[in-house]
């Protein structure tokens, strides 16, 4: 598919989110008998059909790039924060907020959440450089089992708290509480793509291992300590806005890289532009599958990204 292609797929996409919900909107119906946009239908693009359009491009881009960044620091193409416990850890963070400093606001939840991404991710990092999987397909199997451990700690800290049944509520993926006014800290990934496409260079250098990477001149501790404050920053933006939305950073760096391969100056646009399209499509899917309801995100996305992610491992298996 060339990039053209995938541009016009992306509109496409764009357009059918803008017109797909709830409260059925056609393009005759954007502009009322005097030529100007309608009270009604003004309010419902500006309050709610934009802003939840802008939340999910953006966050499909961010957790696409996060992929990719740690797929090179860890230098193994199963790991994403969804398969590293940087999204679990991220919620854990965000209920320790909520019990430890109730009235810190969204600023102060993802501080939480970002310290707490950032440590565990850190940590992931550490411990499998330590350890050195000779099966890759472990590196992603050991993360998942670490995000378990996460999640149960979360889990019972929320039980502890009596927090446990609003936690299960919005910490699932979900656009639909996405309105004017409470999605805005999210464009918090813009600058993190633009850190991301400026040090590409730099993190495909890193994923030639850190002999290479050292001997080439690059500084590579620093390096790594960009790479997973910038998914830090992003896992803590999107959980704190919008939710757990897994798989996303796994499936399309794969997909993108079978096809153009790993030079990130080159696959970056393209990575971000197709993260952004299969978020708008499993989004689109959800509010179509029982319509007039919605199914969230987390799970259509999860269901599609967990099936590519099998269908990778069986393919890496052969």
């Amino acid at each position: 598919m060339t990039h053209a292609r995938l541009l016009f797929l992306f509109v496409l996409l764009c357009c059918a989110s803008l017109l797909v919900g709830a409260r059925q909107m056609e393009w005759a119906q954007l502009l009322s008998s005097s030529g100007a946009l309608s009270d009604d239908t003004w309010l419902t693009l500006t309050a709610s059909r934009l802003p939840r359009l802008a939340a999910l491009v953006l966050t499909g881009v961010g957790l696409s790039v996060c992929g990719v960044i740690l797929q090179h620091i860890v230098r193994n193409k199963f790991v994403e924060p969804a398969t590293s416990g940087g999204l679990d850890a991220a919620k854990l963070g965000i209920l320790v907020a909520l019990t430890v400093a109730p009235a810190a606001g969204t600023a102060g939840k993802m501080a939480f959440a970002l310290a707490f991404c950032l440590a565990a991710s850190v940590l992931y990092v550490a411990l499998i450089r330590r350890i050195r999987f000779k099966n890759t397909i472990l590196v992603p199997v050991i993360g998942l089992v670490y995000g378990g451990v996460l999640s149960a700690v979360a889990e019972f800290y929320a039980y502890r708290n009596n927090i446990l049944q609003s936690m299960q509520g919005w910490l699932l993926g979900d656009f639909s509480r996405i309105v004017q006014g409470n999605y805005e800290i999210i464009y918090l990934i813009l600058p993190i793509v633009a850190f991301t496409y400026v040090y590409a260079q730099r993190f495909t250098v890193l994923g030639m291992g850190e002999g290479m990477a050292t001997s080439l001149g690059l500084n590579y501790a620093g390096t790594v300590a960009l790479g997973l404050m910038l998914v830090a920053v992003t896992v803590a933006a999107t959980v704190i806005t919008v939710g757990a939305v897994p798989f996303v950073g796994l499936a399309i760096p794969n997909l993108v890289a079978l096809r153009y391969g790993d030079k990130l100056e080159r696959t970056l646009p393209i990575v971000a532009l197709c993260g952004a399209s299969l978020l708008l499509a499993c989004d689109i899917a959800g509010r179509l599958l029982i319509y007039p309801f919605e199914v969230p995100i987390g799970l259509t996305a999860g269901g599609v990204g967990g099936l590519l992610f099998l269908i990778l491992i069986i393919r890496g298996r052969r």
